[in-house]
This record gives structure tokens, sequence and C-alpha cells, in this order.
């Protein structure tokens, strides 16, 4: 069964070596420099890549061969989103190009004025989104929930370096004073973020079928937003080429306080992202029920 530990892949020191990188020798040799960073954790990260070779062997049905190179690519890729975002959020975000795919369903909520929850995935690379989002309303504010700290040491030491964000994060708080924030961030028609496929073991989960096989995902996410009474959308930001980034947008399936249906929704929208970047699901622990 899933066995996150709270923590996600891409430390602080792993940001500072890309900064160096990026800042000393540009884009492109970054790039470079992460083969031989994927390379490392292809050959030395083995519980990581076991679970990216079921997930690529079992759920996605792909050959012996393209799973085990999968291992790798995937790890290339997410060292790629790593990068991209401190070289965006750095003020070069001309450097890539963008496009939208349902963004007038976010037009719309903005235009409501009571904020909205987003639900997202550990795919593609979602926290440039504030960038996508900017053109719509250069006011607005987009608070990222989250269990991981290492998330918000991370901004910290951004904007250390003077690479500004008007993203927030909200900690997960055992007291439940999360609950206030949430309230005061809808009350300023800010958007909550927050990511739907992980839960910590012992916490609270819902059960359903995810690509064939039976998963569980936090309840939290779900209860939430089958109770504010705000929209709910679903939203990534997923990588195309080296220089292109496509922002989805889906309008979510809701019933007040009926979160298994909004699950559901969940997982058929997610279910279609990952089908179509595959290698961009950046789960890196086994995921499924079955050991």
């Amino acid at each position: 069964m899933s066995e996150w530990k709270g923590a996600s892949k891409g430390s602080v020191t792993g940001y500072k070596i890309f900064v160096f990188f990026i800042h000393n020798i540009g884009l492109r040799f970054a790039y470079f420099i992460l083969i031989f960073v994927a390379l490392y954790y292809f050959l030395f990260s083995w519980s990581s890549s076991k679970s990216i070779y079921y997930y690529l062997r079992k759920r996605q049905g792909f050959s012996v061969l393209k799973s085990f190179f999968g291992i790798y690519r995937s790890y290339y890729v997410f060292g790629q989103t790593l990068i991209d975002r401190i070289m965006i959020s750095s003020g070069k975000k001309e450097r890539f190009t963008y496009e939208f795919d349902g963004i007038e369903k976010i037009k719309e909520v903005i235009q409501q004025g009571n904020g909205a929850v987003l639900i997202s995935a550990h795919v593609g690379n979602f926290e440039i989104s504030e960038y996508f989002l900017e053109d719509l309303d250069e006011s607005l504010i987009t608070n990222i929930v989250t269990t991981d700290l290492e998330r918000k040491n991370i901004k910290e030491y951004l904007e250390n370096l003077s690479l500004k964000s008007r993203m927030k994060y909200i900690i997960i708080q055992e007291d439940m004073s999360h609950i206030y924030e949430f309230n005061e961030a809808l009350s300023k028609n800010e958007f909550i973020c927050i990511t739907g496929d992980r839960y910590m073991p012992g916490s609270k989960f819902l059960e359903t079928d995810f690509m064939g096989e039976a998963a569980r995902f936090p309840a939290g996410p779900f209860k939430i937003g089958s109770r504010l009474r705000v929209p709910v959308l679903f939203v990534y930001v997923m990588k195309e080429s080296a220089t292109h980034y496509h922002l989805y947008a889906r309008v979510a399936d809701v019933k007040h306080r009926k979160e298994q249906v909004l699950l559901e929704s969940y997982v058929n929208s997610i279910s279609t992202i990952v089908d179509k970047y595959p290698y961009q699901w950046f789960n890196y622990f086994h995921f499924w029920n079955k050991p």
C-alpha cells in the first residue's frame, strides 16, 4: 500500500545546486548536468525506482524495456521541472511558451469573487501556475496546502534570492488551525490548492479503483472540496517540450458533503492526464494497495 512519508523529493540543497548552474551556465547546460543527476537516482535510488517501474509496467502496461528506461526518463523530467520553476520565478518567464486549456473556467471563478478550491496532483509542474494565472488577474493569490515543511523552506530560500512569489503556503496543523486560514483565503477571493494523491499512513483515506487497481487517497482534500460551498477545479501544468507548458483546468463534479463523488471525478480527471503524460507522474513511492 501507499507509504509516503510526508516529504517530497527536491530539497533546499537541491535547489541551491540548480540555482548555481542556472545563474552561471544557463538553462541548456543545467539540463546537461541533469543527465548525470538523473543517472545517479536511476542507479542508486532503488526504492523509488521500483515504484516507478511498477507504475509504468503494471499500470501503464509498458513493455519491460520501455518501463526500465522510463525510470530514468521520469527522474530527468522531474529535474527539468525543478530547473524550470527556478528559471521562471527568477524573471525569465519569456524563455518559455504557454498554452491554456479550460482557462475560461478559472476566469469565471475569479469573477464570482468567492475564491475556489483547486485540486491538483504530483504531476507536471503546478507550482509555476501562478505565472499563468497572473495574466488573468495580477492580484490573484494561490495558497498551496501541504504537510511538507520543506516546501516552505524552499520558498523562503528563493525569496532570499529576491525571487519573489505571491504564492503562499498553508501547512496542515494537528490542531486544525489551518481551517481558519482556508476561510480567510476564500474571503479574499484567493485560491486554495490541494494535491489529492498522497495520504499519510494512519490518516483518514478514501479508496477507489485507479488505473485498474485499488488505491488510497487522502480524505481531506475531497472533504474540503465537497463542504466549503465554493467552486472546485482540477488544475494541472504539464511540460510538453523543453520550453513549453500546457495548463489544464477542469470543473469538478461536486455534491455537497459527498466526498466520494468528488474523488471519482478527480480520478477520472487525473487518469486522462497521466495517460497523456506518463513520465510526469512524480509519486516516487508504491502508490497502489497491492504490495
